[in-house]
């Protein structure tokens, strides 16, 4: 069965972002190895210069790259490529008719993705717009469910 992980950084505060992305990670289990991995964040002053933000996403990185492993990475930033619902079905088939034992989705923090996680795979963007990054996890797991419901051929994507 196919791992599918999304690698987080920051944890979810409040109880209807859980419980969210609870019912999601319980739906998926019919259909793949689902996980949510949370790391820290790392801490930057008030007002971060640039510096302190590129040292935080370079911490972050090392930590998100231990938990990829050997999965096919799907870094979520803004300059990655739209999918739609059928698209992201589409990637989620092709890779694992290839091969792929473990995706990764990595969100990160508030200042995003540093370069060599993105350089790890296919870049994605969930939108134009900007969300919450709390928002964007629970989105994620929704998309990801629809997936896995239109490879399934199921009534859940209309």
């Amino acid at each position: 069965m196919l791992e599918v992980k999304i690698i987080c950084i920051g944890k979810l505060k409040e109880k209807y972002w859980r419980d969210a992305v609870a019912e999601y990670a319980k739906r998926l289990s019919s259909f793949c190895r689902f996980s949510v991995v949370e790391l820290n964040e790392s801490r930057v002053p008030q007002n971060p210069n640039s510096a302190e933000i590129s040292r935080a996403l370079s911490e972050e990185a090392k930590a998100i790259m231990a938990a990829v492993g050997r999965s096919t990475v799907y870094a979520l930033c803004i300059e990655g490529g739209l999918l739609s619902s059928e698209k992201l079905a589409a990637e989620v088939e092709t890779a694992a008719i290839g091969g792929a034992s473990s995706l990764a989705f990595v969100i990160g923090s508030s200042h995003g993705l540093d370069e060599s996680v993105k350089a790890l795979g296919k870049r994605i963007s969930m939108s134009p717009m900007t969300f919450p990054h709390q928002l964007a996890r629970v989105m994620l797991c929704e998309q990801l469910y629809r997936a896995f419901s239109i490879n399934a051929g199921t009534k859940y994507h209309k």
